[in-house]
């Protein structure tokens, strides 16, 4: 067994070069936005400095949390490495001390970030993430959604009276509140009866809430309102599946969601995708820890230090790759969503084991 003061000198060594590399990498994905942004708005003079560095803060968390799994990668790699070039590893192998032991600190660790990261940086981000649409918005002057086309967002509901078409400019809560709304009125032959300018709309229970509206009904002259509801058999979980993208959704919010979506008779396959890719997160970075182990716990002696990390890199890549593909199939209802989530983390967690017991135990 090896000792308690070896395995936290292991795990904190672990832990900080890791900590480093996201650190790194945050600042280096936040000077990269906050550039953008700043090309994006040189045009405009009410605009600050400090509001787009907010807006950018704001955004940069939702992007580094996809790049997780390549810091542990990296973290892991830079980590064995270090100790191989200062011969701590030669020391701790001469005491008696096998590499699943300097493994198991770094396996321990990135699980719990794991855990940390679907559970609190994930809803975070997601949180920031409109924070920073609605601040680029106001800011701007531009109250569409960055993500829509130009002609914004088209939605259709029935009922007995007949159908509406309702387009607006933007989004927010999933599609619950919509900004620079027009509804079109036709009949059940399809025929023009009028139409409804409003400069917001609110979701609510059997029927969507417009402020400041104007009504155009056929010849007469617009009427104006400064509230005015108009009934929709439209739920929420119907207008979320249309607007909300599964990657938008907070993970504490995904399972309630998927409910809604089923119950109302919508697929939800995206979202259960998303909801089982978070929850086998942890087992991923673990299985990055498992292939960056297996090429970088080698002897500096040895040579062929570029070529280790040249491997570690391209097993990461053909994971991504992998997990990619697998999320592709279960999209086209060719795959289970659990599976599919489970498939990657499981095939590198297998390859990263059979090569450090072939490179350990012969």
């Amino acid at each position: 067994m090896m000792p308690g003061t070896l395995t936290r000198y292991f795990g904190m060594r672990f832990f900080n070069v890791v900590a480093g590399t996201f650190l790194s990498l945050f600042v280096l994905i936040l000077m990269i936005d906050y550039l953008e942004l700043m090309r994006r708005h040189s045009t405009s003079s009410s605009v600050s400095a400090l509001a787009l560095a907010q807006i950018s803060l704001y955004r940069v968390p939702h992007i580094t949390e996809r790049i997780i799994p390549f810091t542990v990668l990296i973290g892991t790699m830079a980590c064995y490495l270090d100790l191989s070039r200062r011969l701590e590893l030669v020391v701790a192998r001469s005491a008696g001390v096998s590499a699943w032991q300097f493994v198991k600190p770094a396996m321990v660790i990135a699980l719990l970030l794991g855990i940390a990261t679907t559970t609190i940086l994930n809803p975070v981000a997601a949180v920031l993430r409109e924070r920073s649409e609605r601040l680029e918005a106001e800011l701007s002057g531009d109250r569409r959604n960055p993500l829509l086309t130009h002609s914004g967002l088209w939605l259709r509901q029935r009922n007995q009276d007949g159908q509406s078409i309702i387009n607006a400019a933007g989004s927010r809560q999933q599609g619950a509140e919509l900004s620079g709304v027009s509804i079109f009125s036709l009949d059940n032959a399809d025929g023009y009866l009028g139409r409804i300018e409003a400069k917001r709309a609110t979701l609510h229970d059997g029927y969507w809430m417009l402020e400041e509206a104007r009504i155009y009904a056929g010849d007469a002259p617009p009427t104006d309102h400064a509230s005015y509801q108009l009934k929709t058999p439209l739920t929420r979980a119907q207008v979320q599946e249309s607007f909300a993208t599964p990657e938008t959704v907070p993970f504490w919010q995904l399972s309630s969601l998927i409910r809604l979506a089923e119950g109302a008779g919508l697929p939800a396959i995206g979202y259960r995708l998303q909801y089982y890719q978070l929850l086998v997160l942890p087992l991923y970075l673990v299985t990055m820890v498992l292939l960056a182990a297996a090429v970088s716990l080698r002897l500096f002696r040895f040579g062929g230090v570029q070529k280790m990390v040249l491997g570690g890199v391209t097993a990461g890549f053909l994971l991504y790759v992998l997990s990619k593909i697998a999320g592709d199939l279960s999209k086209a209802s060719l795959l289970a969503p659990a599976l599919a989530a489970l498939l990657p983390p499981l095939s590198g967690g297998v390859i990263g084991v059979v090569t450090l017991l072939y490179q350990e135990d012969g």
